[in-house]
């Protein structure tokens, strides 16, 4: 298949618009209207269902998008692997959650620098469940994420073990009240484990999804929350915060994923270098 049709098809989707589509992609509407009739031929089924209001994916269109992506992602990552830059032997694309990039991800970018300088690499932040897709479909070599649910032709391993801690500002002789209490999204497990230690605690009147950004938020406010020991060790040596005497600890494990297919000899070096990186973020 023509990538051009691939690349057609998924902006079409993202716009809802045949119109749309044609001027993001600089083309006509009659030639974005020929790839997809072309699409439509190879697969023998019709992919947009055209009205007023734009056009929707029919069922057969629906099956065709996920693999549309990877198509696009797989010969993306082909031109990569290519092209490689002068005195790089291969390119490693690398995913991870957000929360795990700083420190682990970029303690890592650094030890690959300076021990790896013959590998080229390209990174990407997503979500665990997309991680774990484009691992499988090919489209990243490795993704480093909490939640490793088990899939066909993947192979995930222990990274580290962390412990998510209950803290809270100083001066600890200084009440909090209930809704000082910052929710922070440690994903689905968490949350139940969470609910069953405190049954009682009211909704937080913050929730905030990025660990950096709640820890920021309670220096300046004051408060309470859970957050990864590793993360706010020096803030505890510095006394600026303390942990909360008699709270439970819920268990926070780190993974790498990657394929079973993935090249043994590259994965010992990318490896290597997230455990080192994983050493110095404990």
């Amino acid at each position: 298949m023509d990538i051009s049709v691939a690349r057609t098809f998924l902006e079409v989707v993202k716009t809802g618009s045949f119109v749309s589509a044609a001027a993001n992609l600089n083309l006509t509407q009659t030639a974005v209207s020929a790839r997809i009739r072309v699409l439509e031929d190879q697969l023998d089924r019709p992919v947009f269902i055209r009205n007023k209001a734009g056009a929707k994916l029919t069922p057969a269109g629906d099956q065709f998008f996920r693999f549309a992506t990877t198509l696009v992602q797989v010969w993306d990552r082909a031109r990569r692997a290519v092209a490689l830059p002068p005195g790089r032997e291969t390119v490693v694309t690398v995913g991870a959650e957000l929360s795990l990039w700083s420190p682990l991800l970029r303690h890592w970018l650094l030890w690959m620098r300076r021990e790896c300088p013959e590998i080229a690499v390209s990174t990407q932040i997503d979500t665990s469940e997309r991680l774990m897709e484009q691992v499988q479909d090919g489209a990243l070599d490795v993704a480093v994420l909490y939640a490793a649910p088990s899939r066909p032709g993947v192979i995930a391993e222990l990274l580290f073990e962390e412990k998510l801690v209950l803290i809270r500002t100083t001066p600890t002789n200084k009440p909090l009240a209930p809704e000082d209490h910052v929710q922070i999204d440690w994903g689905e497990e968490f949350a139940a484990s969470y609910h069953a230690a405190f049954p009682d605690q009211p909704n937080a009147v913050v929730s905030i999804g990025y660990g950096p950004l709640a820890l920021d938020y309670i220096l300046a406010t004051g408060g309470s929350g859970y957050f990864r020991k590793g993360f706010v060790r020096s803030y505890l040596e510095e006394g600026r915060l303390a942990l909360v005497p008699g709270s439970p600890e819920f268990s926070y494990s780190a993974y790498v994923v990657h394929s079973t297919k993935a090249d043994a000899g590259v994965m010992d070096r990318i490896r290597a270098g997230l455990r080192a990186a994983a050493a110095i973020s404990a």
